[in-house]
């Protein structure tokens, strides 16, 4: 009988040092878990449903902006706001007509810059009609400018098209820069035969 004790704590001794460590392990994977849920509820984070936000300079209306959802990320180093499931941003001048409109997948606006970024299928309309398509924007308020680094296209109300990488322009789409630059541009038959054409 005292042989087969012997057997048997020979066998169950591995076994059980086997589960010790493997408990030990699990232990330290749930002080991970625990560690990493308490610095995600540090994150504050406030989520606001079908949103309507009216921004002003000097109690002069710039734009509202549209969203169906709103993260705010208060506690984050640098504060700021998510809009996740698409952003639609109307500009309006002085006398508060619209001279912009801005649609866009996803829109974050940084406190501490006074910047907004536009990411994903960013389509803009002047109020003359013509068309910007790029997949960034950034709307710097402070100098009241629009800019992107990516491939933009700006279909103008005339028909033209241009392609190019860079993007500059004022807030109401109306005066703007594009970097190397490609196009099609649409010319009267009649300036042709006339040779007005430079």
């Amino acid at each position: 009988m005292a042989s087969g004790v012997k057997h048997i704590s020979k066998l169950c001794l591995p076994a059980l040092l086997a589960a010790m460590l493997i408990l030990q392990a699990c232990e330290n994977d749930i002080k991970k878990i625990r560690q990493l849920s308490a610095s995600e509820l540090n994150l504050n984070v406030d989520t606001v449903h079908k949103v309507e936000v009216t921004l002003s300079d000097s109690a002069h209306v710039k734009c509202r902006v549209f969203a169906p959802l709103l993260l705010k990320y208060n506690n984050a180093k640098a504060p700021y706001n998510l809009m996740p499931k698409t952003v639609h941003v109307i500009i309006y001048d002085r006398d508060l007509s619209q001279m912009g409109d801005l649609t866009a997948d996803t829109g974050i606006q940084r406190e501490s810059d006074n910047k907004i970024e536009f990411h994903k299928n960013v389509v803009a309309k002047n109020a003359k009609g013509d068309i910007f398509k790029s997949d960034e924007l950034i709307w710097d308020q402070a100098t009241k400018q629009m800019h992107s680094n990516k491939a933009v296209q700006i279909i103008m109300a005339n028909g033209d098209v241009t392609n190019g990488i860079g993007f500059t322009s004022d807030q109401s789409f109306e005066h703007w820069t594009i970097d190397k630059m490609t196009g099609v541009f649409n010319v009267d038959e009649k300036d042709t035969e006339q040779g007005q054409i430079h």
